[in-house]
């Protein structure tokens, strides 16, 4: 139920801001348990090695730095799990013939069956691509031709398949050069002075432009992170896996329904300031609430900078 109502509440910040195209950030993270709460196991924990812990999936959109949907899931669960599923529910609940949907993921959803998936629902995806052997040898080869952008990335192109892939896909090639000292021993090799990194996409974006807007996939983890510490999402305390689930589900609508107040009370330029930057500037606050007769008057600091933003919520 809550998930359907998350959905509502987004797609109303949709209608509002009356784009045309989104990018949905699709990623996992961990949360720490220090009791027995159902579903918790070990899993990987980067921050907490060996402890208990759940893998919750996220999907942001990174213009309205919203949440989408997403769920509760064990600590050992593996990254791309489920996510072909969430992909499906997204486009059925979102799309439509005006609207563009690009799908952004690391390499943990490097995966044939998620990439089916949204090429067979019409969208587009940029994914980064596993440091497999086989693309290596492929792009030291010399006749591959790196080409520097109007940014100073070097990119190339190849058109070819994992192993066990039924058909050829775009990847794009990002190179850097090495740290010096991790250059400084000959190699008889050329091309392994660089570090290369691996991208899938099946967008009409130039080389370049495609590793320029996946490294805007950071946004997103600023996005769970403002959910996990700001939202108290990273503190999941009921022994019912099921009860942890809607609790997540609440704190997230509370997350989009912030998001809502702000999009209607706020100027743009303040719709993408966190939580806590909002709440040192419009809650955390020296003030009275004086009654008079029938009236209840909050008065605010003489020299508060922010007044108007109160006389509009109460307008």
């Amino acid at each position: 139920m809550f998930r359907e109502i998350n959905f509502k509440v987004f797609k109303r910040l949709l209608y509002k801001s009356k784009l045309t195209s989104i990018t949905i950030d699709i990623d996992s993270s961990v949360i720490n348990v220090e009791g027995h709460q159902e579903g918790a196991a070990k899993g990987y924990n980067p921050k907490k090695p060996g402890n208990l812990c759940y893998n919750i999936q996220f999907a942001f959109c990174d213009e309205l730095k919203a949440y989408i949907t997403g769920f509760v899931r064990s600590g050992n669960t593996y990254t791309a799990n489920g996510a072909a599923e969430m992909i499906k529910e997204i486009v059925a609940d979102l799309k439509t013939d005006d609207l563009e949907i690009l799908f952004r993921m690391d390499s943990g959803y490097f995966d044939e069956e998620i990439i089916e998936t949204i090429e067979s629902l019409g969208c587009k995806y940029l994914i980064k691509a596993k440091e497999y052997p086989t693309l290596v040898s492929q792009v030291m080869d010399p006749s591959v031709l790196f080409v520097t952008g109007e940014d100073g990335r070097e990119t190339a192109e190849l058109f070819t398949k994992q192993n066990t892939w039924d058909k050829d896909q775009r990847f794009v090639v990002s190179r850097v050069l090495k740290p010096e000292e991790e250059r400084a021993q000959l190699s008889l090799l050329a091309g392994e002075e660089y570090e290369y990194l691996f991208f899938v996409a099946n967008t009409e974006l130039p080389s370049e432009k495609v590793v320029i807007s996946y490294e805007k996939r950071g946004n997103a983890e600023n996005y769970i992170k403002e959910a996990k510490y700001d939202m108290a999402v990273g503190h999941l305390l009921l022994k019912s896996f099921w009860a942890n689930e809607a609790v997540f589900q609440m704190m997230m609508l509370s997350y989009n329904l912030f998001l809502l107040f702000k999009f209607d009370v706020l100027g743009i330029s303040e719709f993408r300031q966190q939580i806590k930057r909002f709440r040192l500037k419009y809650v955390f606050l020296a003030g009275k609430i004086i009654r008079s007769a029938r009236y209840v008057v909050m008065k605010l600091p003489a020299k508060y900078p922010y007044p108007e933003v109160f006389e509009k919520c109460l307008a």
